[in-house]
């Protein structure tokens, strides 16, 4: 968090300092160990702005969440929507759902999940609630919808919501996470947004029996 300290920060600013110093807390020394001290330490600044803010170290945590889910949710808020069709729905929210699941503050903040799920599964719970099931119940919203428009015909939109989701968390994202390879590019994004939402509503035009 140097790029911040010596700064005059907004409001908005000292949020987003806090929150990336917090998910790198987390990765490195597990939710359990992770003090508000330790933070503190991280970004600077008084205790009280944190507690002020947050509430406490599980609110600091599920602000983590919300606000990464919150970012990709936008591309399905109903005003976004209004004059795109599906696909173009779709893929805008993919871009926005890989960014986030890419961006350094939810990598630190997945691979600290993945860790403490089983001692905390209230925060394991919290965790997929307010990111990835909120998203997942979001998307299937809008899938509905076109399921009534005659776009798509498909039985569970919930299904096919969770679906997709795991396609854009995929082997890249887990490479990623385990620290294998750098999150992509912006180039890299978009290829896999493309893809993905591509197989996702037109399939991979299987044609059994086809000679070569």
């Amino acid at each position: 968090m140097d790029a911040y300290r010596g700064k005059r920060l907004s409001a908005a600013e000292r949020r987003t300092a806090i929150l990336q110093a917090a998910a790198t807390v987390f990765f490195e020394q597990g939710y359990a160990a992770t003090s508000m001290d330790a933070i503190i330490e991280r970004v600077g600044g008084s205790k009280r702005t944190i507690y002020s803010e947050f509430g406490n170290k599980e609110g600091l945590f599920t602000a983590l969440v919300s606000e990464g889910a919150d970012k990709a949710l936008a591309a399905l808020a109903v005003e976004e929507i209004g004059g795109r069709n599906l696909r173009e729905t779709m893929l805008e929210f993919a871009r926005r759902l890989v960014e986030v699941y890419m961006s350094p503050t939810m990598i630190g903040v997945y691979r600290a999940i993945m860790a403490e799920a089983l001692r905390f599964p209230e925060l394991a719970k919290a965790f997929y609630d307010r990111g990835p099931g909120r998203a997942a119940i979001r998307l299937a919203e809008v899938l509905e919808e076109a399921k009534k428009r005659g776009e798509i015909d498909v039985d569970d939109c919930r299904l096919v919501a969770d679906q997709f989701a795991g396609m854009l968390r995929d082997n890249i994202h887990l490479q990623v996470v385990l620290g294998l390879r750098p999150p992509l590019s912006p180039s890299e994004t978009e290829r896999m947004a493309r893809s993905i939402v591509s197989i996702f509503l037109d399939g991979l035009q299987y044609r059994a029996g086809k000679p070569d």
